[in-house]
């Protein structure tokens, strides 16, 4: 399986070394953060990603990840990227589908230690 390139976007640094060492063992995963939406953009235009993992509220600002996805939705450049939400919260896993985001997961499936049924889904897609 080729590397899956992942963008982690507005998760606290604990979180985004979870993120990556589970990701890249388990979906052979490069996982690239961005601090900020500004950040995620300019790497989504400067790079290609497989995926992006958009946290609920973002840890260095606290912008909506949900504005986001709204966002990478709305531009032509951007509407067919796979995204997620990162985020326990059901209601804000529905809104982010509604959006046209794939299910996502929280991040307390990652500290199971297996990979969530999100990404298993996802995994099986690539």
């Amino acid at each position: 399986m080729a590397t899956v390139r992942i963008l982690s976007v507005g998760q606290c640094g604990f979180d985004h070394s979870q993120i990556s060492s589970q990701l890249g063992r388990a979906l052979t995963a490069e996982v690239v953060a961005a601090g900020t939406h500004e950040e995620a953009i300019a790497a989504i235009r400067s790079s290609t990603f497989d995926l992006v993992l958009v946290n609920r509220i973002g840890d260095r600002d606290g912008a909506s990840g949900l504005d986001l996805i709204r966002a990478l939705r709305t531009d032509p450049s951007t509407s067919t990227l796979d995204v997620m939400l990162v985020s326990n919260y059901p209601q804000a896993q529905a809104e982010a589908v509604a959006l046209g985001a794939l299910p996502g997961f929280g991040k307390s499936e990652l500290a199971i230690g297996t990979l969530p049924p999100a990404l298993a889904a996802f995994k099986n897609r690539k």
